[in-house]
């Protein structure tokens, strides 16, 4: 045999697996983790359900290993959140922790009850969450040194806790707010904006004023290239 053929064999099971996640990403972004079946996945797929046991025995593993991918793509992140020099970096910055928050929306949208039901998860969102807020004390501390922010030191576990708070059930409130059209792709950008806003907007009463105003007038053009209905409040 063709050692071309040979080594088409052996990729092909990494990528039956991917397309798995991929598509179990999709459905459970869709429609929530705890209503889409392995059945479900593999219809989707056009595979049998064997084929998918055979790549992941137990609905857990599906949930790990997007978990994985999830807690990869954000440790690489947070790697940048000390780097924050300015009001912009720090918009930025949250503008794509929410983004990639939307891409794996299905974890906030059910975090209690995924909690509840797997111990692996439970003890690597604890960690998760330490990690985030030991990062966003970085930014703020970066913001600091900057001379953008001017913030007590007593100050930075408690504002660095509130954004991590509102990081996490941020996607949450939009559902509550609008539970049939909030989750739809059609409105992330609204979404989105509305959650970097109002993390941002919790360094307000620490900021410079030019900072202050440069985040209102950031948040203002998001909010207009978003086609957002709702307007932004003034700092």
């Amino acid at each position: 045999m063709p050692e071309s053929a040979v080594m088409g064999q052996r990729k092909q099971p990494r990528r039956t697996a991917e397309r798995i996640l991929e598509a179990t990403l999709a459905l459970y972004n869709r429609f929530g983790e705890p209503n889409v079946s392995t059945t479900l996945i593999a219809a989707e797929l056009g595979i049998s359900p064997g084929n998918l046991y055979y790549h992941y025995p137990a609905k857990d593993e599906l949930l790990n290993a997007l978990f994985d991918r999830y807690a990869k793509a954000l440790e690489e992140l947070l790697e940048a959140a000390g780097a924050a020099r300015d009001i912009e970096d720090a918009w930025l910055f949250f503008q794509m922790l929410f983004e990639l928050i939307w891409s794996y929306r299905f974890l906030y949208r059910d975090l209690n009850d995924l909690l509840s039901r797997n111990r692996r998860l439970e003890t690597r969102v604890q960690r998760m969450l330490t990690r985030m807020n030991a990062a966003l004390r970085e930014m703020l501390q970066a913001l600091g040194r900057a001379g953008v922010l001017h913030m007590a030191d007593e100050q930075l576990e408690p504002v660095s806790t509130s954004m991590v708070v509102v990081l996490s059930y941020w996607l949450s409130y939009e559902y509550v707010r609008d539970p049939r059209h909030a989750l739809e792709p059609a409105r992330a950008g609204q979404a989105l904006a509305r959650g970097a806003w109002h993390t941002l907007n919790l360094l307000v009463p620490w900021l410079e004023p030019g900072s202050r105003a440069h985040l209102h007038t950031l948040a203002q053009a998001y909010a207009r290239t978003a086609h957002t209905a709702h307007t932004l409040p003034t700092p």
